[in-house]
């Protein structure tokens, strides 16, 4: 069964079609054809994903008459780098990649942010298809057009809004995935439904059991149901407007950002620092913005029954603080949260007392 969005924004010829369908990476080839035309793709994937998926994707591409290379980064979040956004540029102009061609994302989402920065820098602006192979791609970074690198001073400081025009969401590559990594990108959905949808993140409550064995079916739900919320939000609010509704989405990610910047980027995966962020972000919620407190009960029952970790290895205080203020939501170099005074309804990002954002990094497991 497959199911099929079609995200228009105001304003702009621009149209991102979504599929979501178990087996779709098998239709890749007649997805890339009729979404971008191209006779030519170039394949960015990484060397966990390539491995599995890349011939594949391929034989699907070359059956509908599309030529493909395949050019492999190094797996994991260091990935999107300068040197590796330059290196996809040597690679394209190696194959000669023309503004008729595309470019095709296979990974999770960090080959995601990194091959469709380049598409977006490549030529002006290149096509591109996501074909996201993680929880957290699919749920989340796969939909809305945000792409990036990172660099010493922050975490997607550079980057721009490049819209797919395809993203081909497979379930079906979940079953290689880790339990781990699982986990982690249900920390995406979480967030959703506790920053922007009451209705999915009731829908998370009643089927954490399966979500935490990693049960298919309940996982293909928790899918479409947050690709859906997404596409609502960024629909609205694509290019993340000054108090616009995409805002919300940045739930946890003030903290959750802070700490793989301090981290240099190892030790702990993007979700798992953002639910690290969710947590400190709820209880500056009740603090500061009348959340109740059986809501941040809920939300931390939620994360503790996906086995999602409650404070950081212990990083220096100093080092976060510095680290947020280089944030894209901080202002005059005031740290800025998004907060939540009910489930399923974010603020836009406001300056919290620096008491408190200290109290609650120390809760996390800052070292002071």
């Amino acid at each position: 069964m497959k199911s099929d969005l079609v995200l228009g924004y105001p304003g702009t010829p621009v149209r991102s079609r979504v599929r979501i369908g178990a087996g779709s990476l098998a239709t890749l080839g007649a997805f890339t054809a009729s979404t971008t035309g191209a006779a030519r793709v170039v394949i960015v994937t990484d060397t966990h994903v390539g491995p599995l998926y890349e011939r594949a994707a391929t034989r699907s591409l070359r059956a509908a008459g599309i030529g493909a290379t395949v050019v492999r980064v190094r797996a994991g979040e260091r990935a999107k780098s300068a040197a590796q956004l330059a290196r996809l540029w040597d690679a394209f102009a190696a194959t000669k990649l023309a503004r008729a061609d595309a470019v095709v994302a296979l990974g999770g989402g960090v080959v995601g942010d990194l091959a469709g920065f380049a598409a977006a820098t490549w030529l002006r602006g290149v096509a591109w298809v996501c074909v996201p192979t993680t929880v957290l791609a699919q749920v989340d970074s796969s939909i809305g057009g945000k792409t990036a690198i990172d660099v010493p001073a922050g975490k997607n400081l550079v980057g721009a809004f490049h819209q797919p025009a395809g993203v081909l969401v497979d379930p079906a590559t979940l079953a290689t995935l880790s339990a781990r990594h699982v986990r982690v990108g249900l920390a995406e959905v979480v967030k959703k439904g506790f920053a922007v949808d009451a209705k999915l993140f009731a829908w998370v409550e009643r089927h954490l059991d399966a979500l935490a064995d990693g049960e298919s079916e309940a996982l293909t739900g928790a899918v479409e149901r947050a690709v859906r919320v997404k596409a609502a939000v960024v629909k609205a609010d694509e290019r993340e407007r000054e108090g616009g509704g995409r805002t919300a989405l940045n739930f946890g990610h003030t903290l959750g950002h802070a700490i793989e910047a301090a981290l240099g980027y190892r030790g702990l995966l993007h979700g798992e620092a953002v639910a690290i962020g969710m947590r400190a972000a709820a209880e500056l919620s009740q603090h500061a913005a009348g959340l109740p407190a059986e809501s941040r009960i809920r939300l931390e029952a939620a994360l503790d029954h996906l086995r999602l970790p409650v404070t950081m290895p212990r990083t220096p205080l100093r080092a976060l603080l510095a680290a947020m203020t280089n944030d894209k939501k901080s202002a005059n170099g005031k740290t800025r949260w998004v907060l939540t005074p009910q489930i399923g309804v974010a603020s836009v990002p406001r300056a919290i007392d620096h008491s408190l954002v200290r109290a609650a990094l120390l809760h996390a497991g800052a070292r002071g």
